[in-house]
């Protein structure tokens, strides 16, 4: 059976409804690759907590999203939701055991550059299974979307994160090398 994965992109209002390239990426993993996915908006820290509340609590096939897909910029060890900007300890903290074996995937909108006791600690109070992204953060009309579906498609045949990233590399060296795809573990 394949896992779904949970895609939550920061928006400036989740009051204006609109369809973003994310959304259609995702139609097109879905036709493409059969991996269904569950998308989220949301513009502020309450709302990335209340969403992932929501998938936590709510969805009963919660064990099947293997992938949550976080969509919004940053930097290094940061998140920004509505001009305010979130520390990954911070995020960690909010979501303290409620990961367990799951991968947090963050698109190239941010650059994902932590040191060891960073990503250590997130791992640890979440209890995720590893943390991905790029160093290299790109505008959004150069999305890293084909390497994240590459990536996805891995996490679905693939459950050790080390063969994952090892063919992902065999299989998009350019790519992974341009992007600077990092995984921690």
């Amino acid at each position: 059976m394949k896992n779904f994965i949970f895609c939550l992109e920061a928006v400036a209002d989740i009051e204006i409804l609109m369809d973003t390239p994310v959304i259609k990426n995702l139609e097109n993993l879905a036709l493409e690759y059969q991996i269904n996915s569950i998308y989220k908006s949301c513009d502020t820290i309450e709302g990335l907590e209340e969403s992932l509340g929501a998938l936590l609590y709510d969805d009963h096939n919660f064990k099947d999203y293997k992938i949550i897909y976080l969509v919004m910029p940053g930097q290094e060890n940061n998140i920004c939701l509505h001009d305010y900007y979130y520390s990954l300890e911070e995020i960690a903290e909010l979501f303290e055991g409620k990961l367990k074996g799951k991968i947090i995937h963050f698109a190239n909108l941010k650059a994902l550059d932590l040191i060891e006791e960073e990503a250590q600690y997130f791992l640890d109070v979440t209890g995720a299974k590893a943390i991905s992204g790029y160093g290299r953060a790109l505008p959004p009309n150069m999305a890293s979307i084909k390497l994240d579906v590459a990536f996805f498609n891995l996490c679905q045949e693939e459950d050790d994160v080390v063969e994952i990233v090892e063919e992902l590399h065999q299989k998009h060296y350019e790519a992974c090398k341009l992007l600077d795809f990092r995984l921690y573990y």
